[in-house]
């Protein structure tokens, strides 16, 4: 009788925690000033706090030295002073009231619906992933996958000729000279 081989664990991808976000000491200034901007928005929403009180506290924070502070400043504030028309962007993509929506996978989409339209220096597959990787790990379980959907939504819409160029398609309202 042969024995059934036992399958070996996958091995552990470096600079991943176990449900595959990025480790911290892997994590870019960029990234880690989402992470803050992430939580400060985060205390938007819940506490209906003010951006500066938020803004002060979350300077003090472990660990923020070490994020990009200028692109920090840039998201909380942009997404505040804009939430609106963030909301606005986002609201017709969405399957459910956007009340519904659970405060980490609003103010993600609010960071990636900002950056998709104030942050042409960001690679749209760049803002994606990043949304991803902080509903990954601060989101619930499946969150990121909402994230995903709504943001792939968002982009050809705010960067239809970068998407339309990265899928080798012609962007829509192109004349063909």
């Amino acid at each position: 009788m042969s024995e059934t081989p036992k399958s070996s664990p996958r091995p552990s991808r470096k600079g991943v925690t176990s449900t595959g976000a990025r480790k911290a000491a892997s994590k870019s200034e960029r990234s880690r000033s989402r992470e803050f901007t992430l939580q400060a928005l985060y205390q938007h929403l819940v506490g209906r706090n003010e951006a500066t009180d938020i803004d002060h506290f979350t300077r003090d924070l472990s660990g923020f030295h070490k994020a990009d502070a200028a692109h920090y400043n840039k998201l909380l504030h942009g997404c505040i002073e804009q939430a609106e028309a963030l909301d606005a962007l986002i609201s017709p993509l969405l399957d459910r009231k956007l009340a519904e929506i659970s405060p980490i996978e609003h103010a993600t989409m609010w960071i990636g619906a900002f950056e998709l339209e104030h942050c042409p220096d960001v690679p749209w597959r760049v803002v994606l992933n990043e949304c991803i990787e902080l509903a990954k790990e601060f989101g619930g379980t499946d969150g990121h996958k909402y994230v995903n959907a709504v943001l792939n939504g968002l982009a050809p819409r705010l960067r239809a000729a970068e998407v339309a160029a990265d899928k080798g398609a012609t962007p829509p309202n192109a004349s063909a000279d």
